[in-house]
């Protein structure tokens, strides 16, 4: 007869409170600083606050820029505590695939859903939060059940390999269309020299997705992503999710919060210095919107130092309380995810058809994204509080 296990692996608030963080800062997208920002062009306060609510054009990185990346590092840091409960409920490996083949499937047509919400016909994009997840997911699972060294090494293979096959991929010539990019040859943040090789739309990654996503009925011809994102980010990605599956099982066999905070942000001190090394001598640059390995780096390094931080406030120092409003986020982050989707302009239509057209002027012209933002945050958090006090959660 198996022994059951003494207890079920305890969930960890800081982990929920940095979800819930994420989704926030998601969600918040419809408080649109950049419109503000328009109406006080000589404001440093509110252009600091559209610069940290944007994505950078290529090179950088913002506040925004580390929404999915932490998003994807929290579902490595999960993994070991998923997989501890499922072996406590007895599942066999066979069980746990069957789940994590669904688990991957659902993701990855989740975000084809709702990113065809408003289109003619399905838009078949594999370059979204969830279909990156749901395509790497698997492989996620499968070192799940290895060590931090095969782990660690599948790491560095990845990021190694990525980099050559950039590296490799012909710098446009002399007769290259530059209408086939969707930019131009002088667009003002391309790179020179052997950075080029990680500029937009000239990459082996838009190369790719011009024969793969072709393969899927389209109103016309993909030629390339305007943001410059691409299908193939989902490899590096995987490196993201690796991370946060290195932390999660430090986390979980943690019986030191000392020891465990100090590996935490050393780790993120190594990576932060790896990456900006990578960027200056211009090896690989630090860009997002193709998850460059210098990027994966980057953020990564930010992921470990803001798990650090959580880990410290919330759990360490038992301040859970002040984090709830997070903390309701982050243990319905799916559902988060789908509702800042779908209702946003359903909120805010039910106020101008049943309060007034002009709701969101209240406070002038300057501030109505604010105050039809700000509804729509409450009304989306409501929801989740009742979900949350009811125990629905919506989990894939």
């Amino acid at each position: 007869m198996q022994n059951a296990p003494i207890a079920p692996p305890a969930r960890v608030s800081s982990v929920d409170a940095y979800r819930g963080f994420v989704m926030f800062l998601m969600m918040a997208e419809v408080l649109r600083f950049g419109q503000v920002a328009g109406y006080f062009p000589d404001s440093s306060f509110w252009a600091f606050l559209d610069f940290q609510q944007s994505h950078v054009p290529w090179v950088g990185c913002s506040l925004h820029d580390l929404i999915q990346p932490s998003f994807s590092f929290l579902v490595g840091v999960a993994l070991p505590y998923s997989m501890a409960s499922r072996s406590m409920k007895y599942q066999n490996t066979s069980l746990m695939w069957l789940h994590t083949t669904r688990r991957s499937l659902v993701l990855v047509l989740l975000g084809i859903f709702l990113r065809s919400m408003h289109a003619d016909q399905t838009n078949f994009t594999f370059e979204d939060t969830l279909t990156q997840i749901g395509l790497g997911y698997p492989i996620l699972f499968a070192l799940g059940f290895s060590g931090e060294k095969v782990q660690w090494g599948t790491l560095a293979g990845i990021l190694v390999c990525y980099w050559v096959a950039f590296a490799v991929y012909p710098l446009p010539g002399p007769y290259f269309d530059w209408a086939e990019t969707g930019t131009t040859a002088n667009w003002e943040h391309h790179l020179t020299g052997f950075a080029a090789h990680w500029n937009k739309n000239t990459n082996l990654a838009w190369h790719f997705d011009r024969w793969f996503m072709n393969l899927f009925p389209r109103a016309e011809t993909f030629r390339f992503n305007g943001g410059g994102y691409s299908t193939l980010s989902f490899i590096p990605t995987l490196g993201t999710m690796i991370l946060g599956l290195i932390a999660g099982k430090w986390l979980k066999a943690a019986d030191s919060y000392q020891a465990l905070i100090k590996k935490l942000l050393l780790t993120a001190a190594v990576l932060f210095v790896m990456a900006v090394i990578l960027n200056v001598t211009g090896i690989n640059p630090i860009v997002k919107r193709i998850w460059t390995p210098a990027w994966t780096l980057f953020s990564g390094g930010w992921c470990f130092t803001l798990l650090a931080l959580f880990y410290y406030v919330v759990d360490i120092r038992q301040n859970r309380s002040y984090f709830v409003p997070l903390i309701i986020i982050g243990t319905n982050s799916i559902a988060a995810y789908i509702i800042a989707h779908t209702i946003d302009s359903f909120i805010d239509q039910s106020f101008r058809i049943n309060i007034s057209q002009h709701y969101d002027l209240i406070f002038g012209e300057a501030y109505r994204s604010l105050v039809s933002g700000f509804v729509i945050l409450l009304f989306e958090w409501l929801i989740l509080r009742w979900m949350y006090n009811n125990k629905v959660f919506i989990k894939i």
